[in-house]
């Protein structure tokens, strides 16, 4: 995960102004990698938090 955030982010969007900036950069990402972006190999294209709560509503059914 830290080699696809250099990449996508530090590197992508560099230079950076302000450690502020850069922050505010990771935390976006971190928000998108966490709930956003699309899980195809275990939930056929659904964000992870969206997989979580299915696996818990599952969870609670049975």
């Amino acid at each position: 995960m830290i080699g696809l955030f250099k990449t996508e982010v530090i590197r992508r969007q560099g230079p950076w102004r302000s450690l502020e900036a850069m922050e505010f950069s990771t935390l976006a990402w971190v928000d998108w990698f966490n709930t956003r972006r699309l899980l195809e190999p275990i939930g056929g294209y659904v964000p992870p938090a969206e997989y979580e709560e299915r696996y818990y509503q599952q969870a609670a059914v049975a």
